[in-house]
């Protein structure tokens, strides 16, 4: 008896992963940040997340019933609100959670054609959104409980620096000093633990490093991306960081830019996202390049003190020339120049 030839279109390899295992999984390795924004922050930090998740699943599943799909279990719209609940001060108005989830899934994500089809990320486009709209909600921060702290809103750590920067004086040599002059102490240790004034899901460093850290083993996350963006972040605030400060080259404060603000969640968590990043190997190297050196331009040159969401969303733009100017080889090409030999 002959044997059969089957043919069979690719791909030929079947994964173990699916969408929703990756979905559910990202958002596993969030909840611990999560935990402590609600512990340190109290729990209106809770109730923003609920918000969030809570109206973007129910846009997903509004917009299901309209289209006639079930997107619902793939764990994308839950995992999209968990994010812009991450984003949020824990006292901003709860109708802003609303709008930035409806606005992430029914505008970025279905207008675009659901999961695989938007080209930039729904979560941080949720967020910039609502952030140009209602600045002032979005501005106004919790402080953490912490002993000794009376006052309930303050300022974030970058916040302080970029007003304390139009008043430097001499003998600060840093952000740190900077922060000590304005009355608003920070080691470097609140900063990795996350005992600082800032959104939700972003302030606790080494939870997000802890959570990326499982993506990066479990090749979820690309470290390509991880690695380019912090490294060439990190690489130009060592440079040129100090120069603000009256330090000259070399003596920009890496740790407390790393540990700042919301860049662990974007650069493990949000830069990452396998829809809106690069395919191959060296566009993701380039992607994250671009990442990092967007982020020190906004924080260091921007009128506003973070810039994690505006940068990975100014790379999601460049994403489809990324994967063009580097596309995979094909299997079985051959060059001209070998074929003629």
């Amino acid at each position: 008896m002959k044997d059969k030839l089957v043919i069979s279109s690719s791909p030929q390899f079947h994964h173990p992963q699916s969408t929703a295992s990756i979905m559910w999984t990202v958002s596993a390795c969030l909840l611990p940040a999560g935990i402590w924004g609600i512990y340190i922050f109290g729990l209106r930090s809770l109730l923003v997340l609920a918000a969030a998740i809570i109206s973007a699943v129910a846009t997903e599943a509004l917009l299901n019933k309209i289209k006639g799909e079930n997107t619902i279990a793939d764990g994308s719209a839950f995992l999209t609100g968990l994010l812009i609940g991450f984003n949020m001060p824990p006292a901003v108005p709860l109708y802003v959670v609303v709008v930035a989830s409806f606005f992430a899934i029914a505008v970025v994500k279905w207008t675009f054609g659901g999961l695989g089809g938007n080209w930039m990320n729904p979560a941080l486009a949720g967020r910039v959104f609502v952030f140009f709209s209602w600045t002032g909600g979005m501005t106004t921060w919790t402080l953490p409980r912490v002993p000794g702290a009376d006052a309930v809103t303050g300022p974030t750590p970058l916040g302080s620096i970029k007003v304390g920067l139009s008043s430097i004086t001499e003998g600060i040599n840093g952000p740190l000093d900077l922060l000590a002059a304005e009355g608003v102490p920070v080691t470097y240790t609140d900063l990795f633990l996350g005992r600082v004034p800032g959104s939700i899901g972003e302030v606790s460093a080494l939870l997000l490093i802890v959570g990326g850290l499982y993506l990066l083993i479990r090749k979820i996350a690309n470290w390509e991306i991880v690695v380019s963006y912090l490294g060439s972040f990190a690489l130009l605030v060592w440079l040129f960081g100090g120069f603000r400060y009256g330090q000259g080259l070399f003596a920009g404060d890496v740790l407390f830019h790393l540990f700042s603000g919301g860049l662990m969640l974007g650069a493990l968590f949000m830069a990452t996202d396998m829809v809106t990043s690069p395919l191959t190997s060296k566009g993701m190297l380039i992607y994250g390049v671009g990442c990092g050196f967007m982020t020190y331009l906004l924080r260091f040159f921007g009128s506003v003190p973070e810039g994690v969401s505006l940068a990975i969303i100014f790379m999601n733009i460049f994403v489809p020339l990324i994967n063009r100017a580097f596309q995979p080889e094909k299997f079985g090409l051959v060059k001209e120049e070998e074929a003629s030999k």
